[in-house]
């Protein structure tokens, strides 16, 4: 009877099609270390299960700890919860439909679209399995009966779990989805049952006046929860009883409307508002979370509760076409994230909610913005030559070394499986397969070799461009070979500082040639989150004593973008970045990769009188310094920085006496007071560049590979002159590169 109470009231407190919202996320943070209004790890920070490069067998127990949540520096502050409960609007009798929103701009598509054929409009299925069983059913059965690696693993791990075995971050759907290939009772009898647990347990908190574990983090594991409540009561559906139908949509629905309406989220009879992080951003990894429950809720229920309609609502029309599709299009050209690499590749659930939503319906949310394959193509170049890891980017909470991880692998095998007859996807499964992780290492995600076994996709030659600009997220990358493991990268950052878990790190320059020889700081670090200048390979400089900081919400440009067939050359201007701070009144910098082993970088920088420069270059091992010219080896590879202007103080700071955080690392410094300087310098790896001499602080003349290189800088002004091996081009205009 309490249980049933309290269902009654869970539905008497709902108002779907209210999307009453808070404002925009990432938009009242100033570069401290927000971490999702108190949110920590975030929804793709499980702890790392390890990188195994052979596969090794699974013990019956989980080998995984319990996740640790950092905590934040500056947390975002939850709004006091009210102490007169807040009027809940009336209940309607049929849900709120919003106004759909104009169809957005249709960008490129693969060459061949993977099956099912798209359709304008989604078609949703009445009769149960209603979500992605009529598209793959008989295809994952056959996958199944072919007993492969990846399905008898998936299915022996199932049947642990079923026979009692605690496999960290396993969920019910794993279950029931083995119910629905086999037709073997016990899998959803087991599934019902977890499931069940849950909402026994989410009743007992709400009886007690307390909020149940689905709020908490600011909703962050909704996704997770709420979607294998819904996986479930579609697969299992015929082993639920009728009570727990009424009580598990009761839960589930208050929970999402609460998700939507911070500022009047209820359970019983309290009202337990909060902040609504994210609600509203769709570039945000909590908005993925959100989305999911979402989905999955509307799909399996609409037409059995009265709030399930609305749900499809609120997820097609009001977030992904009304939000998330137009939030892409317009700022994330060339795919990726800009929360960085490691939040970022929460993007995976993304993809996997666009796959669900096209098997279950027909539509192709996907291919609704360019950025999903995009996606794709820039993940390919944020891998180390090594294929062991990925670029440092932004707040690194789980891992700060950026090993390569399932998670990575996950990313790319499902755009790969969602792009399968796509010649890109042929080139990235050449990339999975040279990957340090070949198979998931955490148990829980053994579901997704068996879901996204990318066999079928012959891999190709990865023939692509060396060098890419995600002009949404503000990376350059460049390489000097796809098919060498001892390849050099490159990376530099200019572009949008919009999110709270990006750094300050606009004009920072990394490079990696068999391990990092410039890199970002927070590798070192124990919480993977300093986002500091002073952690950063870029100009810093200090005012009153203290860095002055780069600004959140400031959009750094690109100035000019070169390539042809011996080098690559790129401008910045950074002052943006400051946000019309007086101690700046000009910060560019400018790069030119020569390949393989070659990079001058030069820096314009005019700054208030009473204030210091400091030209800085991360890295991970301590330099010697001899005269003008630094020297340090990593990985097998030696890197020299030499300085040809200006005159400066050199000297190489520790990491560790920077900040307690840091665990290693050093940084090479070249300090000077304030003014109008220049800096030029050339770093050569493994002795490439030769004969290096300057005419001025703008102009060095150099030898690469027997061939000659005068890079002339405007002084003043970006841009310049290249004249290679007597061919003479001007540094002027941002070229679109070829992919």
């Amino acid at each position: 009877m309490r249980t049933e109470a309290i269902a009654l009231a869970l539905i008497g407190s709902l108002a779907i099609g209210c999307t009453t919202e808070a404002g925009e996320a990432g938009s009242d943070f100033s570069g401290q270390n927000n971490t999702d209004d108190g949110a920590g790890a975030g929804s793709d920070m499980q702890p790392d299960a390890g990188t195994p490069t052979t596969p090794t067998p699974e013990p019956e127990t989980p080998t995984q700890p319990d996740p640790v949540t950092p905590e934040p520096t500056t947390p975002q502050p939850q709004p006091p919860t009210p102490t007169t409960p807040q009027p809940q609007p009336p209940t309607p009798t049929t849900p709120t439909t919003p106004t759909t929103p104009p169809a957005p701009t249709t960008p490129t598509t693969p060459t061949t679209p993977p099956a099912p054929t798209p359709s304008a409009n989604p078609s949703y299925a009445t009769q149960h399995p209603r979500i992605y069983m009529a598209t793959n059913k008989s295809r994952l059965q056959a996958r199944l009966a072919a007993n492969g690696p990846a399905a008898s693993r998936f299915k022996t791990l199932v049947d642990q779990w079923v026979g009692g075995a605690n496999i960290w971050g396993f969920r019910a759907w794993n279950g029931a989805l083995l119910g629905q290939l086999t037709n073997d009772p016990k899998y959803c009898a087991k599934s019902v049952a977890v499931v069940e647990a849950q909402v026994t347990t989410a009743e007992a908190a709400i009886a007690g006046g307390q909020r149940p574990v689905v709020a908490s983090d600011s909703y962050l594991e909704i996704g997770d929860l709420i979607g294998d409540l819904a996986l479930v009561y579609d697969w299992c559906n015929p082993s639920l009883t009728a009570s727990q139908k009424t009580r598990w949509l009761a839960y589930a629905n208050q929970a999402v409307w609460n998700v939507w309406n911070p500022t009047q989220a209820k359970w019983g009879n309290t009202t337990f508002a909060w902040s609504g992080w994210a609600t509203n951003d769709p570039s945000n990894n909590y908005y993925y979370s959100f989305t999911r429950a979402t989905m999955l809720l509307g799909l399996a229920s609409h037409g059995e509760s009265a709030q399930g309609a609305g749900w499809l609502t609120q997820f097609r029309d009001t977030k992904m076409l009304g939000q998330l599709v137009p939030t892409f299009t317009g700022d994330l050209q060339g795919g990726g994230s800009r929360e960085g690499t490691g939040y970022g590749v929460a993007m995976r659930n993304l993809w996997k909610l666009y796959d669900l939503w096209y098997a279950s319906t027909g539509e192709d949310l996907a291919n609704k913005t360019g950025h999903t394959r995009a996606s794709m193509l820039a993940f390919m170049h944020q891998v180390m030559p090594t294929g062991d890891k990925i670029a440092p980017t932004g707040d690194l909470s789980r891992d700060s070394t950026s090993a390569f991880f399932d998670y990575h692998r996950d990313y790319l095998q499902t755009l790969i499986t969602m792009y399968s007859n796509d010649g890109l996807a042929s080139r990235a499964k050449k990339m999975l397969e040279s990957v340090s992780v070949t198979r998931m290492g955490s148990q829980f995600m053994a579901i997704d070799d068996f879901l996204y076994d990318s066999s079928a996709v012959a891999s190709a030659p990865i023939d692509l461009n060396n060098t890419y600009h995600a002009t949404g997220i503000g990376q350059l990358y460049a390489r000097s070979s796809w098919s060498d493991p001892q390849a050099t990268w490159v990376n530099m950052t200019a572009g949008p500082y919009t999110q709270s878990h990006a750094h300050q790190d606009q004009g920072s320059i990394m490079l990696y040639k068999g391990g990092w020889l410039g890199y970002d700081a927070v590798i070192h670090s124990k919480s993977g989150l300093p986002q500091q200048t002073t952690a950063h390979s870029l100009v810093r400089v200090n005012s009153n004593g203290a860095p002055v900081r780069q600004v959140a919400n400031t959009i750094s440009t690109m100035t000019g973008l070169k390539q042809t067939a011996q080098w690559t050359y790129a401008g910045a201007d950074l002052k943006p970045a400051y946000n019309g701070n007086a101690a700046i009144s000009m910060m560019q910098r400018e790069m030119v990769f020569l390949p393989p082993n070659v990079v001058v970088v030069y820096d314009r920088v005019n700054t208030a009188a009473g204030t210091q420069q400091t030209w800085q270059f991360a890295m991970p091992v301590s330099p010697t310094i001899s005269g003008n010219t630094a020297t340090m080896s990593n990985g097998g590879h030696s890197l020299s920085i030499q300085r040809l202007a200006p005159s400066a103080t050199t000297s190489v700071t520790s990491m560790t006496s920077v900040d307690a955080d840091f665990t290693g690392g050093f940084r090479l410094d070249q300090t000077m007071a304030g003014g109008n300087h220049r800096y030029l310098h050339v770093m050569s790896i493994d002795g490439a560049a030769t004969s290096v001499a300057s005419a001025n602080d703008s102009t060095v003349t150099l030898s690469v590979g027997g061939k000659t290189a005068t890079i002339a800088f405007n002084r003043d002004a970006p841009g310049g002159t290249m004249t290679f091996d007597g061919t003479t081009t001007a540094l002027s205009g941002v070229a679109t590169l070829a992919p």
